[in-house]
């Protein structure tokens, strides 16, 4: 799927515009007013999802990379635009495999509540990484998502890391699987946050949803 020029530069310009950090909430009680459209990020723990975060914004730190995937551990929302057009937000990254069973289950019980309560939420980005496709572990947020109704679109990242036939296979394998899911968008994004390919795509993308 392609995007108008237009579309493009319009999403580059609101990107370009202020984007702050509003909050980080552990439990939903300490979710912010659901004011604005929200479009939700997330991906397994070492996916890239703050490298892209931060690519997507064109800021270097907005989202905190660390060295041990899994950190996030909290969902951690983004003022986009001033005045205040919608928030992205931030979710924890899924399938640790050190992480200690009653993390997991706090983590399943947090995502699912949100994804099922959460009107203002347009949107999920489901972050998948371009060496190995879809995963039993990214079955189970594309399942959780179905069941709470919630519209999403799975994203490819690292682009830049497979060869151009690889990632050919890769984004028609992840298409034909996601084009039977209910609440799947058919389109695939493969993007690299290093090299900035699909990145104003998927600026685009966004802005699509919450409009």
């Amino acid at each position: 799927m392609s995007f108008e020029p237009e579309a493009i530069e319009a999403a580059r310009k609101l990107f370009a515009g202020p984007v702050d950090f509003l909050k980080s909430a552990p439990e939903l009680r300490f979710l912010p007013d659901p004011v604005v459209p929200e479009v939700a990020f997330a991906g397994r723990s070492n996916v890239g999802k703050s490298t892209l975060l931060n690519a997507l914004t064109g800021r270097n730190s907005l989202a905190r990379t660390s060295n041990t995937p899994g950190r996030t551990q909290e969902l951690n929302f983004f003022d986009v635009g001033r005045p205040l057009a919608f928030r992205l937000v931030d979710m924890p990254g899924y399938g640790f495999a050190k992480a200690p069973k009653d993390m997991v289950r706090q983590w399943r019980y947090l995502v699912n509540d949100f994804l099922r309560g959460r009107q203002a939420l347009k949107r999920a980005l489901v972050l998948i990484d371009s060496r190995h496709g879809i995963k039993d572990v990214d079955r189970e947020i594309l399942e959780m998502l179905d069941k709470a109704a919630v519209s999403y679109r799975v994203v490819l990242t690292k682009a830049d890391k497979v060869k151009a036939t690889e990632l050919a296979e890769v984004t028609e394998r992840t298409a034909t699987e996601v084009r039977k899911r209910p609440a799947a968008h058919p389109d695939i994004l493969a993007t690299s946050s290093e090299g900035g390919m699909g990145i104003p795509e998927l600026r685009a993308a966004v802005v699509e949803a919450i409009s």
